[in-house]
């Protein structure tokens, strides 16, 4: 029996539920996890659900007898099989602590992906991406070179044949033109206080006007700076005795806690756009063991 995942997005109408559980027992298969949610207000209706096929149906088959029930629901789908690893490529500058944890998490077999390769603007996580045989591209970037620069990044890309690029902590703006290509492929993750600190030193800022908690969120890339769908967000609370180094070593490791959790989120197609905003559905039970490995 193979397992598979299908996603589904349509219009709020009644009977959606029905049509697709009908088809799936049809098909022979049984339904183990199941998650939905209707925007009222957006008129829009979400839906996951993990199944086995019994009787060896293809995902290639069910997708083709699910397009006329699709068409007559004006919905968005797709199948996906979990046990094909996402091909990730990872962006870094010179903040490692992101790109170290991701590439621990993989490593143990506790972030299922495919990592195809790391690039940075910067030589100083070389050696570390090499001790872990990937392949390591420095593509530096300046005001001169950016359309040149991100030319060779997307050639990365799209050699490698990633579905998902991570930006862990890499500092530098991409193009619209980038961000419009790869929508809602790009994941990102940066500071978030409250309240919120721009600029140089942000942990110094919150601890000068002694926030009592700091955090971090994860995103998809827009052309908005820092303001694409939210996947994942935490916070930590800090006191008036601790110092302002205190505050970058908790963030460092709420940044990464959250980076990994939007990853699993994203790669187990858990994350649904809705416009500006993100449907992320709970875990399914298969999920959980990977996440608790993190």
């Amino acid at each position: 029996m193979s397992k598979i995942i299908l996603t589904v997005s349509c219009p709020v109408r009644s009977g959606v539920v029905a049509a697709i559980s009908s088809y799936l027992a049809e098909q022979g298969c049984n339904i183990h996890d199941s998650s939905q949610f209707s925007d009222i207000e957006n008129d829009r209706f979400f839906m996951r659900l993990s199944f086995v096929s019994e009787q060896g149906v293809t995902q290639e088959t069910l997708s083709a007898g699910f397009a006329e029930i699709a068409a007559r629901l004006d919905a968005d789908f797709a199948f996906h099989d979990p046990s094909e690893k996402m091909k990730v490529v990872i962006m870094v500058s010179r903040f490692g602590h992101c790109l170290n944890d991701l590439l621990y998490r993989w490593r143990i077999g506790a972030l299922p992906v495919d990592v195809v390769a790391v690039i940075s603007n910067h030589m100083d996580y070389q050696k570390v991406v090499v001790n872990h045989d990937l392949p390591f591209h420095c593509i530096k970037v300046t005001k001169q070179n950016k359309p040149e620069a991100e030319a060779a990044i997307m050639r990365v890309v799209e050699d490698t044949g990633a579905d998902l690029i991570v930006l862990a902590r890499y500092m530098q703006i991409l193009s619209d033109e980038m961000c419009r290509k790869m929508s809602g492929r790009i994941i990102n993750i940066h500071h978030s206080f409250l309240p919120s600190f721009k600029g140089a030193n942000p942990y110094k800022q919150a601890f000068e006007r002694g926030v009592k908690l700091i955090g971090a969120t994860s995103h998809y890339v827009t052309a908005d700076l820092d303001e694409g769908p939210i996947i994942e967000q935490d916070t930590i609370r800090v006191t008036h005795a601790q110092s302002a180094d205190d505050y970058v070593s908790l963030g460092r490791d709420v940044e990464s806690q959250v980076l990994a959790r939007a990853i699993h989120a994203h790669i187990h197609r858990r994350v649904f756009l809705n416009g500006d905003k993100t449907i992320v559905f709970p875990a399914s039970p298969g999920e959980h063991a990977s996440e608790r490995m993190g």
